[in-house]
């Protein structure tokens, strides 16, 4: 396979050639407050909520808002935005992806239905104001900001083929999330594909036998998998149409929730701040189309200069002519000066948005990686209250154990005695016999022996004996 001389799979650093390696990101918009994490807050919370960050698609106004941020409807680069599946208007095509999945189990549902109260006249709308997911937004990207910095525009349209077949990929993967519109963004400094879709569900038990249901298609197992299939597809497409052969970077965890740049405070004022500056822009302009009709007639005033008497090559002007023309330089200098410094902020907006939204998938990933360790924590501590329960179990148990042993020691040490009296004191042949008996079969070891057989030793447990003796040579050595 021959290499792209403009992007070659292995780039020279440090004096040895690093394999060329590619960020791969899986966003799915979620609602965090309704995690684990934030009803447990939202309990501690006096007013009963939280305010984390909601780029989840619940009823039809943040479908709008996608629409405008996806298609760009609040500036002029519509022709850096690609829709490759869908059409010009993704609001009227998630509206149509439920007509065509979920008309005909509306129907039925209807059908069964007694009560009017009961029936769904329309269930885009009724999804809407459950407060519910009504659609799904998957954001994929390849490459990061130093990746694409350096790309001209022909090599990043490039990514309109590799996305495609990841839309196919998706489709093939999770037949089950209806796709409604998929956009490329090349406005940004990284190419990224917004794709929006509707998950179902075919076999409910209670309501309409289909419905939208979020929570059965994405988990956080299933989330993984879908991530690393989508992933490894993604770089073998784009291999395969920029004929190069790149690897990717090590996937990082918690990197699966999607951002939503409409989110962020900073930005949220710069728009407002943008919004501004595009009212001071249709003022320069309408201020322009005044300068244009102004310079016509400043045009003609000088058409219709007389020459001087005695002297054709010069013309003579009015005072009232010359401050006509010196407003207009002034009004002509007001202009530029305004339509310029809303065409500079245009230009930092944009870079901010970037820079944002980098940042920001970032911190995501970093409190969802701490979601991740609160959960493991919250594991260990019930393993640990496990374990102490098994060990408060065991210390019983041990204390019976030291009874029970208590209670062989004083039983032995009775046998002992007795053994040692009627042997060495009493003399008695019988309990001599026995005693070698029990040596022989080796119930006695041979201290037990000992014992009984010997006068001088004196009839103590081994530990005990071993105990007096360390107990002895500390106090020898003490003196």
């Amino acid at each position: 396979m021959t290499r792209s001389k403009s992007c070659p799979s292995k780039q020279f650093q440090g004096g040895a050639y690093m394999e060329q390696e590619l960020a791969y990101s899986f966003h799915l918009g979620s609602d965090k407050n309704k995690s684990k994490l934030a009803k447990k807050v939202a309990k501690e919370n006096l007013s009963g909520t939280t305010s984390l960050a909601n780029n989840a698609i619940q009823n039809a106004k943040d479908l709008s808002d996608v629409n405008k941020h996806n298609l760009r409807d609040y500036d002029n680069h519509k022709e850096l935005i690609r829709t490759i599946y869908g059409t010009e208007d993704i609001v009227n095509d998630v509206k149509q992806m439920y007509i065509d999945e979920f008309e005909e189990a509306r129907l039925e549902y209807n059908s069964n239905q007694p009560r009017e109260d009961r029936k769904i006249e329309n269930y885009f709308k009724k999804v809407c104001e459950s407060q519910n997911d009504i659609a799904c937004e998957i954001i994929i990207e390849l490459g990061d900001m130093d990746f694409w910095n350096d790309k001209d525009e022909k090599y990043r349209l490039k990514m309109v083929d590799v996305f495609n077949e990841q839309v196919k990929d998706l489709i093939k993967l999770l037949p089950t999330f209806k796709i409604a519109n998929a956009t490329i963004h090349f406005d940004e400094t990284s190419p990224h594909l917004h794709i929006m879709g509707v998950p179902v569900a075919d076999d409910c038990k209670r309501g309409m036998r289909k419905q939208v249901v979020k929570s059965k298609l994405f988990t956080k197992t299933s989330l993984t998998q879908i991530q690393d299939k989508m992933r490894t597809a993604c770089i073998k497409s784009f291999n395969k149409f920029y004929d190069i052969d790149f690897k990717l970077k090590e996937k990082q965890k918690g990197r699966n929730q999607d951002i939503n740049v409409k989110d962020m405070g900073n930005y949220k004022e710069l728009k407002k701040q943008l919004k501004q500056k595009e009212q001071k822009l249709a003022e320069a302009n309408k201020q322009t189309k005044s300068l244009d009709n102004t310079s016509k007639e400043v045009a003609q005033l000088l058409n219709n200069l007389k020459p001087i008497p005695f002297n054709k090559n010069n013309s003579q002007i009015s005072n009232e002519n010359i401050a006509i023309i010196k407003d207009y330089i002034k009004d002509v200098a007001n202009v530029t000066q305004t339509v310029r410094s809303v065409n500079d902020l245009n230009m930092a907006i944009k870079d901010f948005e970037h820079s944002a939204f980098e940042i920001e998938k970032e911190n995501r990933s970093l409190k969802y990686q701490l979601e991740q360790k609160d959960d493991e924590i919250n594991n260990l501590k019930n393993k640990i209250s496990f374990k102490d329960k098994v060990i408060e179990k065991l210390q019983t148990e041990k204390e019976k154990l030291k009874q029970e042993l208590q209670k062989f020691k004083g039983f032995w040490h009775s046998i002992m005695s007795h053994f040692h009296k009627r042997i060495c004191y009493d003399k008695e042949e019988n309990y001599k016999i026995v005693s070698d008996d029990l040596y022989k079969n080796g119930i006695f070891d041979d201290n037990d022996n000992e014992i009984a057989n010997n006068i001088y030793r004196k009839v103590t447990i081994p530990d005990e004996n071993k105990i007096n003796k360390i107990k002895k040579k500390n106090n020898d050595t003490r003196f």
